[in-house]
């Protein structure tokens, strides 16, 4: 299955809403995309919507291992929404979930 991203920004701030499944077949242009957004000086907050993904594997989570690094160079911050049940699990085992969903008071 492929993967499609639609992006919407304003005020800073840029949500990728993703749809489809990541992994080895797909992560090369999600990773590219988000790195060249991460350090794009338009936008300091970034949010993946994964609504719409279906399936997220290892090479996956490790493109948003490398886009975290990213932003911890640039000052920008990434967070994800809208995690599946199953996505989420795999978000709290690897530790992004505490790293990467916004926790009450912040805005989405």
């Amino acid at each position: 299955m492929d993967l499609t991203m639609k992006e919407y920004g304003q005020n800073g701030q840029l949500v990728i809403y993703l749809k489809g499944e990541i992994d080895a077949y797909t992560v090369p242009k999600l990773k590219e995309r988000l790195l060249l957004l991460v350090n794009h000086p338009e936008f300091k907050r970034i949010v993946v919507d994964f609504q719409s993904v279906e399936y997220i594997d290892s090479t996956g989570i490790g493109t948003f291992v490398a886009a975290m690094k990213a932003c911890k160079q640039s000052g920008t911050v990434l967070a994800v929404q809208n995690l599946s049940p199953r996505v989420e699990r795999l978000f709290r085992i690897t530790g992004l979930y505490e790293r990467m969903v916004p926790h009450k008071g912040e805005t989405e």
